[in-house]
């Protein structure tokens, strides 16, 4: 199973495919950055355009998405909605099943704990997909989470 894991955001949206199996392996991790200065309307229809010309170009077989968490900054929380919401109209025109997933929920499944932090989970990240260091930038490294929480879910419910 190929799996692109998605941690969005407004100006920087995160990305990583996993290869599923008996040790997951990375295929590709990145970032999407959107302008700052850029009217929102454009910086949603520049990150829809890249994640539906990602998603067709790796061709995975299921989008596994951080879900929008309650921020204490309304703005940020809007703008990662807003971002979330892209990512899963991409996915769908796509074709692909979607899933998401909380942070905590994220964190737990593959750090073992649902309050990790950023750099555990990095850690761990790097650990389970055998990589010399953890994935640069953190939102890379959190899509690469999100994409390994799929795999580790998706493993259990077909296990029982």
């Amino acid at each position: 199973m190929l799996v692109m894991g998605i941690d969005p955001g407004l100006t920087t949206t995160g990305y990583g495919l996993v290869r599923g199996g008996g040790s997951p392996q990375a295929v590709v991790a990145g970032v999407i950055r959107t302008g700052t200065t850029d009217p929102t309307s454009e910086r949603l229809r520049i990150l829809h355009e890249q994640l539906l010309a990602l998603l067709r170009e790796t061709g995975p077989d299921a989008v596994a998405i951080e879900q929008v968490f309650t921020n204490a900054n309304r703005q940020t929380a809007v703008a990662v909605g807003r971002a979330s919401g892209v990512a899963l109209l991409a996915a769908a025109q796509a074709g692909l099943p979607v899933f998401e997933y909380t942070p905590t929920g994220v964190k737990a499944a593959v750090a073992g704990d649902g309050a990790a932090d950023k750099r555990a989970v990095a850690s761990m990240v790097a650990r389970r997909l055998r990589l010399s260091e953890p994935p640069s930038p953190a939102d890379a490294a959190d899509a690469l989470a999100v994409a390994l929480c799929h795999l580790q879910t998706a493993f259990v419910e077909v296990a029982s």
